[in-house]
């Protein structure tokens, strides 16, 4: 990949971590846009939804990646941790889309975090980037929020990355590991619902691959084999040589995390990184058992 200066908004989460270390670690120019001020000349000062952004005044960038967005693992979610969610994509989203407008000098692209969200309760169907939204609050704000994106002028080439159970030292698996860790690890509500994963190294690597390429529209950051909850949560637990013993059942879950529950550990997805692969992407963890592995040793 040639040279590239790349805008990056979400840069200091797990993903965008990642990103940022893989791109500099080959010689990119990364800049990073943060809600705190630093005296860092990287990092750039904004405030998404209370004040406009001029990219003018920063230069020139190839590429904007926005990753912004607060964790949907806050549970169970009240309105506020909904507001929270919806505000924290959507209001940053439309920030770039408008300084993006407003700007002399526009990226040739965007990439915009979005969510494997989008497709609701899926069962066993299998989905593909073509495949209709879902149902559900995540669905809604992952369309709201893929619709923001792509109100950004047409020569820019827009992407919005779709995005499974990212597994790393961070994030996602941390909660997964202590379970398992502590002996408490097991199906929850049968173990049955594919749960659409992919390792952080290939996110990240996914990420820069778009940054270049042709691809426009949505394109889902998942793993090429599909995986369920019980067959994860299985191997994790034998990669900890920890037992995989204590059944949740569906109604537990419920009961204790509500709608956030049922949408976040609950839900059925078996997608398929259609566009991904078709553009040439090689998956280096293409099992969740490679993925969890890496995620371990790291």
């Amino acid at each position: 990949m040639s040279h590239v200066r790349v805008l990056i908004a979400g840069g200091t989460g797990t993903i965008g971590t990642a990103v940022v270390t893989q791109l500099r670690a080959s010689g990119h120019d990364v800049h990073l846009l943060s809600r705190s001020a630093s005296a860092d000349p990287l990092v750039h000062l904004w405030s998404p939804g209370a004040e406009p952004l001029d990219l003018d005044a920063l230069g020139r960038f190839d590429a904007i990646i926005n990753l912004s967005g607060t964790t949907v693992a806050q549970l169970p979610w009240t309105a506020k941790v909904k507001a929270g969610i919806y505000n924290s994509r959507v209001d940053s989203t439309k920030t770039i889309v408008d300084a993006i407008s407003r700007a002399t000098h526009k990226p040739a692209a965007l990439l915009n975090a979005s969510a494997v969200g989008i497709y609701g309760e899926r069962g066993d169907e299998a989905l593909t980037e073509d495949s209709a939204a879902g149902a559900g609050f995540l669905a809604s704000v992952c369309s709201q929020w893929e619709a923001a994106a792509f109100e950004t002028p047409a020569e820019v080439r827009v992407v919005t990355l779709r995005t499974g159970l990212v597994l790393g030292h961070k994030g996602a698996l941390t909660p997964l590991r202590l379970l398992t860790n502590a002996f408490i690890s097991g199906p929850l509500a049968g173990g049955k619902a594919w749960w659409p994963w992919i390792s952080l190294n290939d996110e990240a690597r996914a990420i820069i691959h778009l940054l270049t390429s042709k691809v426009s529209g949505p394109v889902n950051l998942v793993g090429p084999k599909p995986a369920t909850a019980g067959t994860l949560m299985r191997t994790l637990a034998i990669l900890l040589k920890r037992p995989y013993w204590i059944p949740v059942p569906r109604f537990a879950l419920n009961l204790l995390l509500g709608e956030g529950g049922r949408e976040v550990l609950l839900s059925s997805q078996k997608i398929s990184p259609t566009v991904l692969e078709a553009d040439g992407f090689v998956f280096e963890q293409p099992t969740v058992s490679q993925a969890l592995n890496a995620a371990l040793r790291d």
